[in-house]
Order: C-alpha cells, then structure tokens, then sequence
C-alpha cells in the first residue's frame, strides 16, 4: 500500500501541503467508491477472495463419511486427515475451521449430513452484507479554510 501511496503521490510531492491533502483525498474516494461498487455487484453469498477459498473446500468435502456422535458433533472420515466438527460451536479437530472461520472441507461435510446450510457456518466478516458495510460510508472533501 505504501508503494501504490508513494507512486500516486510522485507528481504531487512538491505541491503544498493542503494541495498535496486534496490529492490523497481524491484517490481514496476514488478507491473507496470503486470498493463500493464492486461490494454491490457482487451476487454470491461471500466476499470474492473468501469465495474462491471456500469453493476448493466444497469440492473437497464430496465422498467424506460422515458419522453423527450427537446432535451437534459429527465425526468425518476421507481424505489425509479426518476430523470431529462441533457445528453449533463452529470447531473441527483439524483447526483450520477454527483458525479461519471458514468452514474445513469437515465442517461442510457435517453440514451436508445435518442439513445446514455451509454458509451459515461461515464468520460474518465474510459475508457480502459485511463487506458493503465496511465501504458504505463515503469519504466527503474537506472544506476550504474559509468555509
């Protein structure tokens, strides 16, 4: 991020000082409003980048044996590692639904066999409805001094 500051900022460095402050404000509201156009358009239930994560797993989860220890607790088995998924608490043994609050091709797995849908599973700041909040808010110019 520095360097793409540092090579927007080169014909501006010399400029005065509120100048130079206008220029940075422009750029921002600029990728800001790009930010919130793209949050809009985007139609799936996860922000692009945790989407593409997400869909490996989901292809992966397919043929995985899933047994139910109780209501809430499944055991699955497939794959190089197998893995015990709490779906109420959002944690498997292998840690990696734990660590990125993105379901393990266990934890969707579990879900299938549940018949909970995977998304629910996912954190929050992943969702599309987050992702617009974090860029709802527009960056507004400041004012001249004698305003």
């Amino acid at each position: 991020m520095v360097e793409s500051l540092n090579s927007m900022l080169v014909n501006a460095r010399d400029f005065p000082y509120v100048a130079l402050l206008d220029v940075i404000q422009e750029k921002m509201s600029k990728w800001w409003n790009d930010r919130q156009i793209v949050a809009m358009a985007i139609t799936a239930p996860l922000t692009p980048s945790q989407e593409s994560e997400f869909r490996p797993r989901f292809a992966q989860s397919n043929g995985r044996h899933t047994l139910q220890l109780n209501p809430v607790i499944y055991h699955v088995k497939g794959g190089e590692l197998e893995g015990v998924v709490d779906i109420f608490n959002k944690t498997c043994t292998c840690k990696e639904f734990d660590i990125d609050k993105l379901p393990c091709v266990h934890a969707i797995a579990a879900a299938h066999h549940a018949q909970v849908s995977v998304y629910s599973l996912v954190s929050p700041y992943y969702t599309k409805e987050y992702y617009v909040l974090a860029y709802g808010e527009t960056i507004y110019p400041v004012g001249s001094q004698s305003q």
